[in-house]
């Protein structure tokens, strides 16, 4: 059809749906590092935004009265060429605006969203005036230049994945991509960011974004009821493409959630209703068991962990997330101090050294002081036995001696 935009679909075609927006200057390509993890469970469509890739430029209007909300039909007008009543969005700067968009304005249409290096407001409209009036003078040529330290870290900008991307940017149609940026200069959702609360949302942010830095993530974060934050360090613009891991991880993660949506006409109001309010509670759950579990753990941790998750262990790392994180850890009956104690006897009991090491440091952070662990340790001995605590004080003497800068090399505790 010529009034859709161009876009491939992939995936198993009973699986439930998922849109992928890509960002301003790049082609349907940009979601390529994730393309494979995400077509395992899903349904995928990924579409090229109007003068993009391979849609036409005259899917947006020219006369400098593009909007986002004109860009949101165009995405309505493909989930409806599917038949899809429903359905997963995920999005790159002003395809994560989109996808905002949608989810404050046709709730009933989305059913799990995550935005990427995106924001509720891309700063004064003046200036992507003035970048819609170059671009239509000079062409996207005089762009590109300066994309690549937009869009990617120094390290990464010659990589072929990025050179690639910067082609896409070239033979982008002038006249499409000056009206993706009238549609960005009208574009201002931060009143409307409040009122999404339907719709589980993940936030993801590059640490090295000039365009869209973590702020404009967080502002969206704190804004969106029950959504959760990711800032990947080592990333600028294009988090996704410079640190494919940690995002696909975050993705596959959030959409793990994500019920069937192409149910039967006739099933029930009262099931439907059950399972968008477990779905907001898992939401709910997994925001608050991500910050739990960075606050306890570091960020560092946490950052290694997602990015060593696969589609094979992400049902996993959601669910610690969701439960003991989000769940257990976050629950105001015992402190977090008295939770480190309790963890650290459970995993000294049962031999769990590489876990213990972990949880001495968690411990430290909630407060904790050496002494006070070595107390725990000591008391493990009596309940645990001589061995275990003999083990544990062995554990608990190398995360020290690495943390005072020592080579860990120690005499660990002997039992007579």
């Amino acid at each position: 059809m010529t009034d859709l935009p161009h876009h491939l679909l992939d995936g198993p075609a009973t699986a439930p749906p998922l849109i992928l927006g890509p960002s301003i200057g790049t082609s349907l390509a940009v979601w390529e590092p994730q393309l494979p993890a995400l077509a395992r469970t899903h349904r995928v469509l990924r579409w090229d935004l109007p003068g993009h890739g391979r849609s036409p430029a005259g899917l947006l209007p020219s006369d400098g009265s593009a909007t986002v909300g004109d860009l949101a039909a165009l995405v309505l007008r493909l989930a409806d060429a599917q038949g899809w009543e429903r359905f997963a969005y995920a999005g790159i700067s002003i395809g994560g605006a989109v996808g905002l968009y949608l989810a404050a304005y046709h709730p009933e249409r989305v059913g799990s969203l995550a935005v990427v290096c995106s924001s509720a407001r891309f700063g004064e409209p003046a200036a992507w005036r003035e970048r819609a009036a170059l671009v239509r003078a000079e062409g996207t040529e005089a762009m590109v230049a300066s994309r690549p330290g937009t869009w990617f870290s120094h390290r990464f900008a010659a990589s072929p994945r990025a050179v690639a991307l910067l082609e896409d940017l070239r033979a982008c149609d002038r006249a499409g991509y000056a009206a993706c940026c009238d549609a960005l200069a009208s574009y201002d959702l931060r009143s409307a960011l409040p009122s999404i609360t339907g719709v589980p949302t993940l936030v993801v942010a590059g640490r090295d974004d000039p365009a869209t830095p973590p702020a404009h993530a967080r502002e969206i974060a704190d804004a969106v009821p029950g959504a959760s934050l990711l800032e990947v360090a080592g990333a600028a613009h294009l988090a996704g493409v410079e640190r494919p891991g940690p995002v696909t991880a975050a993705l596959l993660a959030h959409f793990a959630a994500e019920v069937d949506i192409n149910t039967d006409s006739d099933a029930s109001t009262s099931t439907s209703t059950s399972n968008d309010a477990r779905t907001a509670g898992d939401a709910a759950r997994r925001a608050a068991g991500f910050a739990a579990r960075r606050a306890v753990l570091g960020d560092a941790h946490v950052d290694r962990a997602i990015a060593r998750t696969t589609p094979f262990t992400a049902r996993f790392q959601d669910f610690i997330t969701r439960y003991a994180w989000g769940e257990i850890w976050t629950g105001d009956t015992l402190d977090r101090r008295i939770r480190s104690c309790i963890t650290l006897t459970a995993l000294i009991a049962h031999g769990h050294d590489a876990e213990l090491a972990m949880h001495i440091r968690a411990a430290l952070t909630n407060g904790l002081t050496r002494e006070e662990i070595g107390e725990v340790l000591l008391q493990s001995a009596v309940y645990c036995g001589v061995p275990a605590a003999n083990s544990a004080f062995a554990t608990a003497q190398r995360v020290f001696d690495e943390l005072d800068g020592r080579d860990g090399t120690s005499n660990s505790v002997r039992s007579s």
